[in-house]
């Protein structure tokens, strides 16, 4: 049984829960051990806010890093069949040849870095027609009315994979503007597969020709 996506519980654990998101959005509920939750919870909110407060700049790149390869790991030794990889920097775009596309083409899930204001962690789970169908936790019930915005559509009526649609040129710009990956240094992807339901590239050829 699949279970909805959620909703961060407070200003900071995009991270997290961008990752939780990913593992509910490519397993049944009954198939996740809960060495997933632990570890991750356990190792994101590792940023510490200016005034000293623990986890107040959310979860950095290196606790996204460490958990992808874990994750990988889990796989690998049989516990899940999950597999992750980390992608940093100008492999990170969405476009031709891009390994996010790829992976959602191919039925996977992706957790990316980019902006909502500030640096916020979301997840890529399909697209369609040019949009990139996306579950960002940051609860939200007002549409985008600014016109650089007005075209990142709010969704209600996808619980268990999306709550956004948003056009392909929002996520290249290295601007901070909403959904931007930004400056090409400082992007980066966890790219998520369920090993039992994966699509082969041959199986998914078409979109590429």
């Amino acid at each position: 049984m699949k279970n909805p996506l959620h909703y961060q519980l407070s200003e900071y654990d995009c991270g997290p829960t961008s990752l939780l998101n990913a593992i509910s959005f490519l397993f049944e509920r009954e198939e996740i051990p809960p060495e997933i939750l632990r570890n991750i919870m356990l190792y994101c909110l590792d940023c510490y806010g200016p005034e000293g407060s623990a986890g107040k700049s959310g979860t950095s790149c290196t606790a996204m890093m460490f958990l992808s390869n874990w994750l990988q790991g889990l796989g690998d030794i049989g516990k899940l069949p999950v597999s992750s990889r980390y992608l940093r920097g100008s492999d990170v775009y969405v476009g031709d040849n891009s390994l996010l596309l790829d992976t959602l083409y191919r039925g996977g899930a992706v957790v990316v870095r980019l902006y909502y204001e500030v640096a916020h962690y979301v997840l890529f789970t399909g697209v369609k027609d040019g949009q990139i169908l996306l579950f960002d936790p940051y609860y939200q019930t007002v549409p985008f009315t600014k016109p650089d915005e007005k075209e990142a559509l709010l969704v209600t009526d996808h619980p268990f994979s999306w709550n956004r649609s948003v056009p392909f040129s929002y996520f290249n710009r290295e601007s901070m503007e909403l959904y931007a990956l930004g400056e090409m240094a400082g992007r980066e992807a966890v790219l998520l597969f369920n090993r039992n339901t994966v699509l082969t590239e041959e199986a998914t050829i078409e979109y590429f020709i």
